[in-house]
């Protein structure tokens, strides 16, 4: 760094990298929380869409919880560029599988209990926005960005996803 230019060096000093921060097991919370919340929400909003009976959604989400659960498990050995910790590696699996669960519930639950699939989707929509508006705080607040952007961001991002899948059931549909 001694041979830079000193408008170089300077600008070397300055430069900061945001990394995430926070723990490994807060980092498999996040992993499988996020992933869980969006995509059965989206198969929900999609089988809504498609005019499905709530018994089907409930099913198909649960059978694509259990699914996911076990897929982001094991995916998560591959995570990051460096050589998994193998100490390591079952918690990890663990703790993103039983994440994805509970965010892959919530978006489910309406379907549990109402069922007429048009009127769940609705309270699927409410519930889960503000389960990705808490989750996106929190995710914010301990990977080190601001909580309320990352909230944002994190809820539009499902809302998107169950969106698109609710119109692309609707298009097909008709």
């Amino acid at each position: 760094m001694a041979n830079l230019e000193p408008e170089k060096r300077t600008l070397l000093n300055h430069h900061k990298e945001k990394h995430f921060t926070a723990g490994e097991v807060i980092r498999d919370i996040i992993i499988g929380v996020s992933d869980g919340l969006t995509v059965p929400f989206a198969l929900a909003a999609g089988l809504s869409g498609a005019n499905a009976p709530s018994s089907i959604v409930l099913t198909a989400g649960l059978a694509e919880v259990a699914a996911g659960a076990i897929s982001m498990g094991l995916g998560g050995f591959e995570l990051g560029l460096e050589k998994p910790d193998p100490r390591r590696a079952v918690q990890s699996a663990l703790t993103i599988a039983i994440a994805y669960i509970i965010g892959g519930l919530v978006p489910l639950v309406p379907y549990m209990f109402i069922a007429r699939a048009q009127d769940a989707v609705i309270a699927s929509v409410i519930v889960t926005l503000i389960a990705l508006l808490l989750f996106g705080f929190a995710k914010g607040h301990f990977t080190g960005s601001r909580p309320f952007i990352s909230a944002l961001q994190t809820a539009l991002i499902g809302a998107i996803a169950s969106a698109a899948a609710f119109g692309i059931a609707r298009a097909v549909q008709t």
